[in-house]
């Protein structure tokens, strides 16, 4: 698959390599596994000289050994004596970076954390002694969220307020993921567009996968994703167990009620009989995968709260494979396959609307984008985007099928928002796979 999208951050990039040509730079990049970390990375420096350093867990001195092939390699210069700690390498990178600028790209440097924890310190030491002087464009790139945000968001750690740049690389955007269904099923549907940002989310790495199969519609995405030896299948695991630790299995409970729709806190506890404040602060701040939404025009302080999960193949895998995980290690896929052909009207209608709201927000037009509820859940709205500056409101109910959209019923539905809104001009707006 040709490289897609990434404009704002190869820009970025270019131009911090530009500055570390006078001044060292250091960026530290996050996303989730899977994300296209690594490829953004190479595809910016393709044309510069630059090293690439991955840290496998392994020993130190084994790791160095093979840094070292990279420098010889890529610099094309000798590297005298055997070097086996991370600390006399860096060292040494950092004199040779005062008179060659280059770029130095560490991928999963989180890692070093268990080879040696004390190289987080080293570093910091190197690099304050030389920074000055250093041409030295660094790239510290990881997957793993809470680690690398603690590393150099923590102001106890030692490579805090040293980073120059900070990078979260996100998901492809909806417009991304068109131009691929453009380029490789040109005669795609609504519906294919649909299921194809459903169960990829717009992570690199799934929409790669299943475009070298050609899956681009549902029947066909399910036979990729629920087979045997399907790498969807442990993916949730694969993502996460590093992520939370011993700690997982309360996590995992969580997200998979949230997925099937237990959205409360309350909903939560009464179900899993624990106190679960400490795991959806985590989930939220820490981990990123949860977001807190409150109704619309709603205190900051409210109690009318509700969680979702943020990554859409992460809400379909515990929504439908983690939660039917005794099925998986029967190998009895078509079991799956109907449980997820059975909710799928319903659970998709969902993700339309998640769709809608990220339309809304890349147009641009609305400073306020949520969804709305009363009491006990009545009067729910799925979109509602709000212009303060110029006092528009756009009210939307979401729907597959238009025909099933009553926008009176919608008005009705809007008579207490309404109310908060009087010096707004409302437009109620109907809006179904027609109109993706």
């Amino acid at each position: 698959m040709k490289f897609y999208d990434r404009k704002s951050e190869l820009a970025l990039l270019k131009k911090i390599e530009k500055t570390a040509q006078e001044h060292a730079q250091m960026t530290f990049m996050v996303g989730r596994r899977r994300i296209g970390k690594t490829s953004l990375l190479i595809k910016a420096f393709e044309e510069s000289t630059h090293l690439y350093f991955f840290v496998a867990k392994k020993n130190e001195s084994l790791l160095c050994a093979e840094f070292v092939e990279e420098i010889k390699k890529q610099l094309n210069i000798p590297v005298f004596g055997e070097i086996k700690t991370f600390k006399v390498l860096f060292n040494w990178l950092m004199e040779l970076s005062k008179n060659h600028d280059f770029t130095l790209i560490i991928d999963e440097f989180q890692e070093f954390n268990w080879i040696n924890s004390s190289i987080f310190s080293e570093m910091q030491n190197i690099w304050d002694g030389n920074k000055d002087e250093s041409k030295m464009n660094l790239i510290l790139c990881g997957s793993i969220y809470s680690m690398m945000s603690k590393i150099f968001e923590n102001v106890k750690e030692p490579l805090f307020g040293r980073a120059t740049h900070r990078i979260h690389l996100k998901a492809f955007d909806v417009e991304t993921l068109k131009e691929i269904l453009t380029d490789y099923s040109p005669s795609y549907s609504n519906d294919d567009l649909l299921a194809f940002y459903l169960f990829t989310g717009g992570v690199a790495k799934y929409v790669e996968l299943l475009v070298q199969k050609r899956a681009f519609t549902l029947p066909l995405i399910l036979d990729e994703i629920v087979a045997e030896n399907s790498l969807f299948l442990e993916e949730g695991k694969n993502v996460l167990i590093e992520e939370f630790g011993k700690d997982y299995g309360n996590y995992f409970s969580i997200l998979t009620l949230i997925a099937s729709g237990k959205t409360s806190r309350a909903e939560i506890e009464s179900i899993l009989e624990i106190q679960t404040g400490g795991f959806l602060s985590k989930l939220e701040n820490e981990y990123g995968l949860l977001k807190k939404v409150r109704p619309v025009l709603s205190k900051p302080n409210s109690r009318s709260v509700k969680y979702t999960i943020e990554d859409n193949f992460l809400k379909f895998w515990f929504r439908f494979i983690y939660k039917n995980r005794s099925a998986v290690e029967v190998s009895n896929y078509d079991y799956i396959k109907e449980i997820i052909n059975r909710d799928y009207r319903t659970y998709s209608g969902k993700i339309l609307e998640k769709y809608f709201i990220e339309q809304f927000k890349a147009t641009k037009n609305y400073n306020v984008i949520g969804t709305y509820w009363e009491k006990k859940n009545q009067n729910e709205i799925d979109i509602v985007a709000i212009n303060e500056l110029k006092k528009t409101v756009l009210i939307a109910e979401v729907k597959r099928n238009a025909k099933k959209i009553s926008l009176e019923k919608l008005k009705v539905k809007s008579t207490k928002l309404a109310l908060q809104l009087q010096n707004y001009k409302i437009t109620y707006k109907e809006l179904s796979l027609k109109d993706m």
